[in-house]
């Protein structure tokens, strides 16, 4: 998860805790764009007998912000309600679920979805079904099945759905997160070790997803292609516990506890003082982070834990070199002519942490994992699409690849353009990502995924 467990305080609130976002134009459906919001991180398939699902309690958001603001222009709002249909059994199911319509399903959750724009509330969908949990061959035994039919039309080109997906972001946080260390090339780590393959530490894991597929002229104002995506978890103001009832009662305006835009933002820029500010503010506030992208901590610790590999980072780094690359990634988008003559993801100005994609950009006929560094402009930094591989991206951009788009007196280190945290192409992960929506692969079940 790009964003999993990446603050003091959401890490421990994860039914609100959005670990990642995706935006790509549907290779499917050229004409519609996709939207996808991920949720509860780290699933283990088999945790029962009280599977994972979302919040009632909680308002899940993904926002569009299409004049360059950082704000949200539209915002798609997602409200579940859970129904326990026999309190009188500890079972999730009492028999094999073959409809989502079954009696033996016992915890069913559906969702409302609306949309805000110009100021207007508009319900789009209510009482839609979520697929349940993937339990086992036994309790779930046509999964695809299931999950198919929770897919909805909503009419007007619109198309949602929201339930466990398989994790499809790939990472070895086990190495990442042990003093930075990437196992291809931990042979040049200050604590040398051989080099070894990466390891997928999401392998085999699950996550809840709310997809949205709209029509690109939905979200677009004319003559202006690109959008800036990001996605959002509210609660209450005040929550009380009620004795009597067993239940939490809720009261007072929503307020943001978490948000997402591009992937690891808050996890690896923003400093631990800051991050849970930082989840309750909109894009339009991300001014004041600005010098963490310009003066990013990853970068002057790469030549510390790879002593000799980073020399030119780290002279850039003792310069006090802005990172005017890192910028443009990640707070203004892209302007035409750094890339290429016509390629841009610029929103303006304004810095805001917001996930751009440039709509005017066809699906890839053959996708690169690595996105703009592989040469495929429809992929991450424009965007993100569910095969992207996002760590190795940043990675390199941070370590120095991107840097001579706008020095072009710098050289990047002959490490940073091959560092990954995998030898080759990361591994397979769970069913491969749909090629419909809603894109990402079948969850794991618990029978034959335990860990």
């Amino acid at each position: 998860m790009s964003s999993h467990r990446e603050a003091p305080e959401i890490s421990k609130d994860p039914v609100a805790d959005s670990t990642d976002v995706y935006a790509f134009v549907s290779p499917d459906k050229p004409t519609t764009v996709t939207l996808i919001a991920n949720y509860i991180p780290l699933q283990l398939p088999s945790g029962g007998p009280n599977f994972f699902e979302f919040g009632d309690d909680v308002l899940y958001q993904i926002h569009i912000d299409n004049d360059g603001d950082g704000r949200a222009d539209i915002s798609y709002q997602f409200r579940f309600h859970t129904t326990v249909r026999d309190p009188d059994t500890f079972l999730y199911n009492t028999g094999q679920i073959t409809s989502l319509s079954s009696a033996n399903w016992n915890r069913v959750q559906t969702y409302d979805v609306s949309v805000v724009s110009g100021g207007s509330f508009a319900t789009l969908g209510s009482g839609l079904p979520c697929p349940p949990c993937n339990i086992g061959p036994r309790s779930t035994p046509n999964y695809a099945a299931l999950a198919g039919a929770a897919i909805n039309s909503l009419g007007g080109g619109i198309t949602v759905f929201a339930g466990q997906r398989a994790e499809e972001f790939f990472v070895d946080l086990g190495s990442i997160f042990d003093l930075g260390d990437l196992r291809p090339f931990q042979e040049a780590h200050v604590i040398s070790t051989p080099a070894a393959p990466g390891v997928n530490a999401t392998n085999g894991l699950n996550v809840h997803s709310i997809a949205i597929q709209v029509p690109i002229s939905a979200v677009t104002r004319p003559g202006k292609p690109v959008i800036g995506v990001w996605t959002s978890a509210s609660r209450q103001r005040v929550t009380l516990w009620d004795a009597d009832s067993g239940e939490n009662v809720n009261a007072g305006p929503f307020r943001q506890v978490s948000r997402l835009g591009n992937p690891l933002f808050n996890e690896v820029i923003v400093p631990m003082g800051k991050k849970d500010l930082w989840n309750s503010l909109p894009p339009s506030d991300d001014k004041q982070f600005a010098g963490f992208v310009t003066q990013p901590e990853l970068a002057a610790l790469l030549p510390v834990l790879y002593p000799g590999a980073f020399k030119n980072l780290a002279a850039a780094v003792a310069a006090k070199t802005p990172r005017a690359d890192l910028e443009a990634i990640l707070l203004t988008g892209i302007p035409a002519g750094i890339v290429s003559k016509t390629f841009t993801t610029f929103t303006g100005s304004v810095l805001a942490d917001m996930l751009r994609l440039n709509t005017s950009i066809p699906p890839a006929k053959s996708p690169n994992i690595l996105g703009v560094l592989g040469g495929d402009l429809a992929g991450f930094p424009n965007g993100r699409r569910v095969i992207d591989d996002v760590v190795t991206i940043e990675i390199r951009a941070i370590a120095g690849v991107t840097l001579p788009l706008v020095d072009k007196s710098f050289t990047p280190d002959k490490v940073a353009t091959e560092v990954t945290d995998f030898t080759t192409d990361p591994p397979a992960i769970g069913d491969p990502p749909l090629g419909t929506f809603p894109y990402l692969g079948t969850p794991y079940d618990g029978y034959d995924h335990p860990h």
